[in-house]
């Protein structure tokens, strides 16, 4: 919202906690949110309803605010012929699935802000995104001539759509018994191959995304198989990623997303969902290759998180914008006179470092800092010790974050969902697996203790949204799954068996709730919610995984951990559906293909018992193990796969493979000899 609009009178956004809704509180067009009093009001007005779906951090949402629903005239247009509706993708994700689907099968494109057109009952028949303020006075008018003169003809459409809608989601149960093998997983990547932007890292064009679960797979096969080509790739990606300027050199944190081939420019906001999935991924890529900038991408990231994005309580909040002061990027960038008056006698190192009035060279005088090149290649080509270099810069970075603090901050989205404070936790897990420091794990504890205290349903379940000390929003599947795997996390590096026995309980409460055991799939949406004109499916990977996906892997964890063979041939059913459709799009597939990785190569269960296990399981910490799952106890345990394995006074380590388990031995070194 800008400032000059605050004195108009609100309208009923203004009851709303979301930030995105709020911002839209006092624009002139009659905001409905989401629900029951907007389809009321559209069927007794015999209007069509405008479903417009944005996000706080969204650029172009704040563009057609600024141009078309803050102008009087095209507020009065909406008012009078639909009834509007505004709604935050993030706290409703199954209203814009269901809505992005339908503009996607009309246009074969799309993004944000989303907006659809519907029935009174809320079947959509038109849409788009973005759409300039004279086009989109023009539709308005058409498309309210077109209801008044010709209904049973945008009836007739909205039938037929909504069909579409339904089969966008169609999931045959694949009752075919054949078993996954390592060929499907090489042809996968042979597919994924071609898009390779080997110069660069990435795939071949703009904009590029960094895709953390993508790369993840990748990372994994390219170890499990020996592949040093594809490993090289990865490492390439990673490292142009953390040297461009879609890495805050200053603050830490990745930003959304880079709109040319050299990670150069980005989309300036930052998202709690890519960061903490990032810091994931570069843990797991430290393991592989070693490599100390790995190790302060992750501990930079988690800095900004702190830093930024957490709550008093101990939640994560949801993103920060791209703008400030009226500007795409202000908040990030430097011209060389503030850099000089903020740096002294540091200047001409940092000019340099970060390529200053060349690579970063911008627009307008700016740079985006960057680094264009690695650091030890930096240092000797500057007759500089390493070390001594580290130390500089992470002064320059200091007096730098000291002067940024002081400009005009960008928005804030506080609200915490649990979804992506899910990912947080697992996060703070995989970091603590990786490094050992004792901070990473009582982040994960805490934030986790909030998930399972104040956001916890009466029935068991989660909620989905959570601000102000109040939790709302009935959750989602990705509520769940998320939590499982995070709670599994967390259970494998502290052997802590309430976490396991909480993530059964959530894993009872989905398959109650969202499973279908048509497809024997799961529902995005609880059997509690009211009904959407369609009840969708969560099938393909994106930036986030899919919540069909991760609900897979979360099951055949579970299943082992347990000894469950129900959760395991679930967790089979599910990877085989989707088997068939994984062959023309491996990238949208990525985090089914490392459930795959788990049925095709050899998957280990390590179990240490003894009063050394907790310190045996760190031992394991620097060690990459892409196909493997902890469990252990100190002093005695519940799960069939400790049963018998405690000896009194002994601390052991027992590698396990097809229910078959190796001698037992004392050292994590004797204990990795035994994993082919």
């Amino acid at each position: 919202m800008d400032d000059s609009t605050a004195h108009r009178p609100a309208n009923r956004l203004i009851h709303e906690t979301s930030p995105y809704l709020l911002q839209h509180a006092h624009n002139p067009v009659d905001w409905y949110p989401w629900g029951q009093e907007a389809l009321d009001a559209a069927r007794a007005g015999n209007k069509l309803m405008l479903v417009s779906v944005g996000y706080s951090s969204c650029h172009w949402c704040h563009v057609m605010e600024r141009e078309s629903f803050e102008d009087d005239s095209i507020a009065a247009l909406m008012n009078r012929h639909f009834v509007c509706v505004k709604v935050d993708r993030e706290e409703r994700p199954d209203v814009d699935q269901v809505y992005m689907g339908a503009v996607q099968l009309m246009t074969g494109r799309g993004g944000w802000p989303l907006n659809c057109f519907t029935l009174p009952d809320g079947r959509p028949v038109y849409g788009g995104t973005y759409f300039p303020p004279g086009q989109w006075r023009q539709l308005l008018q058409d498309l309210a001539t077109t209801w008044a003169q010709e209904p049973d003809r945008v009836r007739g459409y909205a039938e037929r759509l909504q069909q579409g809608i339904a089969e966008l989601d169609l999931v045959v149960l694949n009752e075919d018994p054949a078993p996954f093998t390592r060929k499907e997983l090489d042809h996968y990547v042979a597919v994924w191959e071609r898009q390779f932007d080997r110069e660069h890292g990435g795939t071949d064009g703009a904009p590029k995304f960094p895709m953390p679960n993508n790369l993840l797979f990748l990372l994994r096969q390219a170890r499990l198989t020996g592949d040093t080509t594809l490993g090289a790739y990865v490492k390439l990606t990673l490292d142009r990623m953390a040297r461009g300027g879609i890495f805050d050199q200053v603050g830490g944190g990745f930003a959304r997303y880079s709109t040319d081939v050299l990670w150069k420019v980005p989309h300036f906001e930052k998202m709690l969902y890519d960061n903490v999935q990032l810091v994931s991924l570069y843990c797991q890529a430290w393991k592989a290759y070693g490599d100390p900038g790995h190790r302060r991408v992750v501990e930079r990231t988690l800095a900004f998180l702190e830093r930024e994005l957490r709550s008093p309580e101990g939640a994560f909040f949801s993103a920060l914008d791209a703008d400030s002061e009226g500007e795409e990027g202000r908040f990030y960038v430097w011209t060389e006179a503030e850099l000089r008056a903020a740096l002294g006698d540091d200047l001409e190192l940092a000019l340099k470092y970060y390529g200053v009035g060349g690579e970063g060279l911008w627009e307008h005088g700016r740079n985006i800092l960057l680094r264009p090149v690695d650091d030890a290649t930096f240092a000797k080509r500057n007759g500089m010790d390493p070390a001594t270099l580290r130390t500089r810069i992470d002064r320059i970075n200091a007096r730098l974050l000291e002067a940024r603090a002081g400009r005009p901050r960008p928005g804030l989205d506080d609200k915490a969902l649990v979804s992506w404070n899910a990912l947080a936790v697992q996060a703070y897990a995989d970091a603590y697996e990786a490094f050992g420091e004792a901070a990473y794990l009582e982040q994960a504890k805490r934030t986790m203790a909030l998930l399972l205290g104040s956001c916890r349903r009466p029935d068991g379940g989660l909620w989905h949204s959570w601000k102000n000390g109040r939790a709302t929003i009935n959750g989602y599947l990705e509520d769940h799954c998320f939590t499982i795997e995070a709670l599994l996390a967390l259970y494998g590096v502290t052997f802590d068996e309430a976490y396991v026995r909480e993530a059964e309980k959530l894993a009872e409460y989905a398959i109650a709730h969202f499973h279908d055991s048509t497809s024997a799939m799961f529902h995005f949406t609880s059997d509690l919610d009211p009904p959407l004109v369609a009840r969708r499916k969560e099938i393909n990977d994106n930036v986030v995984p899919a919540s069909n996906s991760s609900m897979a892997k979360g099951l055949f964890l579970l299943g082992h951990l347990l000894d469950r063979p129900r959760y395991l041939a679930m967790a089979e059913q599910m990877l085989q559906n989707v088997k068939g459709q994984m062959d023309s799009y491996p990238g949208g597939y990525s985090n089914w293909a490392m459930l795959m990785q788990a049925h095709v190569f050899p998957f280990h269960e390590i179990a240490i018992t003894g009063p050394e296990a907790i310190a045996l399981r760190a031992g394991f910490g620097g060690h990459f193990l892409p196909n493997a799952v902890f469990l252990g106890t100190v002093a005695g345990s519940t799960l069939p796969l400790l049963e018998g394995k405690l000896k009194s006074g002994a601390s052991m380590i027992h590698v396990c493979l097809d229910k078959t388990c190796r001698m037992p031995v004392a050292t994590v070194e004797e204990a990795l000899r035994q994993m082919p």
